[in-house]
């Protein structure tokens, strides 16, 4: 019964739900006979539809908490009495919990392209879904920043106004479209140290992540997932803040989108940094998940506790182990297993 969500999709979704294999049976209320008019209805819904909108509405989860955080502490001025960098670092740390808790048993919970593309590397996951994946996470981020946009609209102009009084455009560090994307604060390090703060801060996120999506790990538990990888980000937020950091494509390519709509071209080229911020973090995923394959990673753990089987059944497991000196009687043990079998 418990892989009837999976009937006719002709691929297993990866993601967050590797670590949420079993659920408990929760009595939360009196629930009424499902008909059979609604079965119907949610078999006759295209699947890759549903993943594409648990993608957006995942990501918009993740982002609009921790712009709006953003926003509250820019058009106060860094007043700490509406925020800091801690609760910018909280509101995405929640952000994301509540966006896997939300959205992850139905996409499998990627809401970055790095993660999406690294799925499909190391996990199967299907290459032909990755571009609807990905448009789906820009998407979320973009309708994010339209909503923030338009309930801000009166503080973002003031700030802009009292800043054009100065001489100063609404588009840069301080301004208000830093609510929306990566502005680099005003320093003498160039290009190279931006790329290298930006790559550690995402590798530093992306082995976190895989870490926590490997079903063989002991120290984490399904109910402490989504708040682990969402404090990993919250960390990189409180120790880089100052500063600025993207590490998702999606969350500052759409949000970037929405700044330019609203404070022109400069959104992309203030200090032409733009590019850092988009696109460091997909080759610092691969490097980050890349390490955890092939140095930590311990398949025969993720075999012997259920979570995974040999290409080649338990014959294939059984001649691993003689092949490096593990058992001694290769025929008992194949006996063995066919008698199983």
């Amino acid at each position: 019964m418990s892989d009837l969500h999976r009937l006719n999709t002709q691929d297993i979704e990866l993601g967050t739900t590797q670590v949420l294999q079993r659920h408990l049976t929760r009595h939360v209320g009196t629930a009424r006979p499902i008909s059979q008019r609604r079965l119907d209805f949610e078999f006759a819904r295209p699947r890759l539809l549903r993943e594409m909108a648990a993608e957006a509405t995942g990501v918009f989860f993740y982002v609009y908490p921790g712009i709006a955080a953003t926003a509250a502490f820019t058009v106060e001025k860094g007043n700490p009495a509406f925020g800091s960098s801690l609760t910018i670092g909280l509101a995405y740390c929640f952000g994301i919990a509540l966006a896997i808790i939300t959205c992850a048993s139905t996409s499998g919970g990627h809401f970055n392209p790095a993660i999406t593309l690294c799925f499909a590397t190391w996990q199967g996951f299907p290459w032909r879904k990755a571009p609807f994946y990905i448009m789906a996470q820009i998407f979320g981020a973009f309708a994010a920043g339209l909503v923030l946009m338009a309930q801000y609209h009166e503080q973002m102009a003031s700030l802009s106004h009292d800043l054009a009084g100065s001489g100063i455009d609404g588009a840069i560090a301080t301004g208000p479209a830093s609510v929306f994307i990566t502005y680099w604060q005003p320093s003498g390090n160039g290009p190279g140290w931006v790329f290298l703060v930006e790559f550690f801060v995402a590798s530093f996120i992306g082995l976190v992540i895989w870490a926590v999506l490997d079903p063989a790990n002991p120290f984490v538990t399904p109910s402490a997932a989504p708040f682990i990888i969402g404090i990993a980000y919250a960390c990189m937020v409180w120790g880089f803040s100052s500063f600025s950091i993207s590490t998702n494509l999606a969350r500052d390519l759409g949000c970037r989108l929405v700044a330019a709509m609203f404070y022109g071209r400069n959104a992309f080229s203030y200090k032409n940094y733009w590019w850092i911020g988009m696109f460091v973090n997909i080759p610092a995923t691969f490097f980050a998940t890349g390490y955890y394959e092939l140095v930590l990673r311990d398949s025969l753990d993720r075999i012997g506790l259920g979570h995974a089987q040999h290409e080649d059944g338990d014959e294939g497991l059984v001649t691993h182990f003689a092949k490096h000196g593990l058992i001694r009687d290769v025929d008992i043990d194949m006996r063995y297993v066919r008698s199983k079998s």
